[in-house]
């Protein structure tokens, strides 16, 4: 007896910050988008794919919307977050109990207009109480038409088989889109370069991280003395010496210990011995040149 298969889309929108990324990984059970406190940490469009026998799930995580962009790197983001919009199956709009909505946004015009399922998603619930979760249930219930509500923690796996349950029964049905033991549309490479990027963002102040760019530029096994490891080189960019100065520090200590950071979490994601070179490069307003930026993987 052939049982149908179910596949599609769940584009995942919001503000930056609001918690996308936490909220995909935690639906992925896996580590795909780089997590910090800081706006903006998402640059590119990600696919992650959970698969079952009976249905194929592309989870998809964008840059949040910004406003009023600084930088071609920002218009890019942009239009990568947008993209979200023209291929949904399901829309999971996500929202914090800290950021202001005026219901005049183009998001929110965006979300009115779409007819597949929409759900609300309501994020960090571990962070208020039930007054203010009835008046974000309120306001939001006024500006658009919902086809479910969940209130969740992503952080802490709050309601998550929940949503991940009612995504399964709201997917149309259809094809696998990908083999069934993938588990994302990026190489190894990318994660490895955004792993990098994450402990910069972490690890540096103010503008430094936001300048920087990472390529992967050697990523190949090697059999050693002390067993097979992963080689892997890395090249930053950066705008001006003087944050290249920063990032590698006073006798190098400060991009040791991005290295060292970095690297752990790498072995841990390829579940593979690692060595890693990183190498600081100054490419001047590289987030305002088309060039650079197509070179670096931006063109939505």
């Amino acid at each position: 007896m052939n049982t149908k298969h179910q596949s599609g889309f769940v584009n995942i929108v919001g503000q930056p910050n609001v918690g996308k990324s936490t909220l995909m990984n935690a639906l992925m059970k896996d580590k795909l988008s780089i997590i910090t406190s800081k706006p903006q940490t998402t640059r590119h469009r990600i696919f992650g794919i959970a698969s079952d026998d009976n249905y194929q799930i592309i989870f998809s995580d964008s840059p949040g919307i910004i406003d009023t962009p600084r930088y071609g790197l920002q218009n890019v983001m942009n239009k990568f977050a947008y993209t979200s919009f023209e291929d949904a199956d399901i829309f999971l709009f996500v929202i914090d109990p800290f950021e202001e909505y005026q219901g005049e946004e183009a998001v929110i015009k965006s979300l009115k207009k779409a007819t597949v399922p929409k759900f609300l998603i309501i994020n960090k619930i571990d962070l208020i109480d039930e007054e203010k979760l009835n008046e974000l249930r309120t306001k939001w219930t006024d500006l658009v038409e919902w086809t479910k509500i969940f209130e969740i923690s992503a952080l802490e796996k709050r309601g998550i088989q929940a949503l991940y349950d009612e995504i399964i029964i709201a997917l149309p049905e259809g094809p696998a889109y990908y083999p069934k033991d993938q588990i994302s549309d990026k190489p190894e490479r990318f994660f490895v370069s955004e792993i990098i990027r994450e402990k910069l963002l972490l690890l540096y102040k103010q503008e430094i991280p936001y300048s920087c760019e990472v390529m992967v530029t050697y990523f190949k096994e090697e059999d050693t003395k002390s067993g097979p490891m992963i080689r892997i080189r890395a090249e930053i960019y950066t705008e001006r010496n003087t944050q290249k100065s920063i990032i590698i520090g006073k006798n190098g200590e400060a991009i040791k210990k991005l290295g060292t950071a970095a690297r752990k979490d790498i072995e841990a994601w390829l579940d593979h011995k690692v060595f890693l070179d990183l190498f600081v490069k100054v490419k001047e307003n590289w987030r305002d040149s088309e060039k650079t930026l197509k070179h670096f993987g931006y063109e939505a």
